[in-house]
């Protein structure tokens, strides 16, 4: 049998808040935002879904995706409109560069828990 990760608990200081900000910045849906809920979750494909979960006292996380290029220049393009810091280390994912060490193109971008979002793409 496979392992295959189902989903994970991403903390954050506002649950419903973070779901919004990734999805959006993905480029994924995000339905019934309205709807109370312990966990604000954002499927991310068939088999991933991440829970944003409001905590007291949250501590970032680092969540890694593979994306194709076209997905990458979408996200690219929502992190530029939206006035997000991003860039290619993780030391310093402010510094607007895509030039990532692993792979042709790469970026880094935070959320307000301090959750690094790294996505690399093959060309």
């Amino acid at each position: 049998m496979s392992i295959t990760l189902n989903h994970t608990i991403v903390p954050a200081v506002d649950n419903e808040a973070a779901a919004r900000f990734f999805a959006s910045i993905m480029g994924l849906p995000y339905d019934d935002p309205n709807a109370p809920r312990h966990f604000a979750p954002v499927q991310v494909n068939d088999s991933l879904t991440l829970d944003f979960m409001t905590v007291e006292n949250p501590v970032g996380h680092h969540l890694a995706f593979d994306v194709d290029p076209s997905t990458f220049d979408g996200i690219l393009s929502r992190l530029r409109a939206a006035g997000v810091p991003f860039g290619n280390d993780p030391r310093e994912p402010d510094n607007g560069r895509i030039d990532h060490p692993l792979c042709p193109r790469g970026l880094y971008f935070a959320d307000d828990a301090q959750n690094l979002y790294e996505v690399m793409s093959p060309r």
